[in-house]
């Protein structure tokens, strides 16, 4: 298991793709959080909650309902990666296809906060408008 920040991070975004939920949920805490803007649009099109609670419901999201929408070809370009102790900042772009065959492609930046080796937080932030756009189109 790493034991630098930026390296849990890094290993746990391997642990993401796999979308395999025990490998997924090992690398988070327990009581682990994973926060995104309400509305978002990947939370509407999977009518899924934006706040996500527990690492078994973060898991749950990553292999089975991410997925759903975004079916194959996902990609994360990442621009940077910031770690200051137990606080890593990741700056990327995700590209995918969705579920209707559409182009997916966004940029997210990531706050993860660590304890005890482990992701405790993840507070995503991206294009809410352009997420909305791509999955959507010009639909309100």
């Amino acid at each position: 298991m790493p034991r630098h920040s930026r390296d849990i991070v890094q290993h746990a975004w391997k642990a993401f793709a796999s979308h395999d939920p025990e490998r997924i949920a090992a690398v988070l805490t327990e009581d682990a959080e994973w926060l995104a803007p309400a509305g978002n649009a990947t939370a509407v099109a999977l009518d899924c909650p934006s706040h996500l609670i527990g690492r078994r419901a973060i898991a749950r999201f990553l292999a089975e309902d991410f997925p759903r929408l975004f079916v194959r070809d996902v990609a994360v370009a990442f621009h940077a990666v910031h770690a200051d102790g137990d606080r890593v900042v990741v700056e990327e772009t995700m590209t995918a296809t969705l579920a209707d065959g559409n182009h997916y492609a966004n940029d997210y930046c990531l706050v993860f906060e660590l304890r005890d080796g482990l992701i405790h937080r993840v507070r995503e932030y991206m294009d809410t408008a352009r997420g909305h756009r791509a999955i959507f189109g010009d639909r309100p």
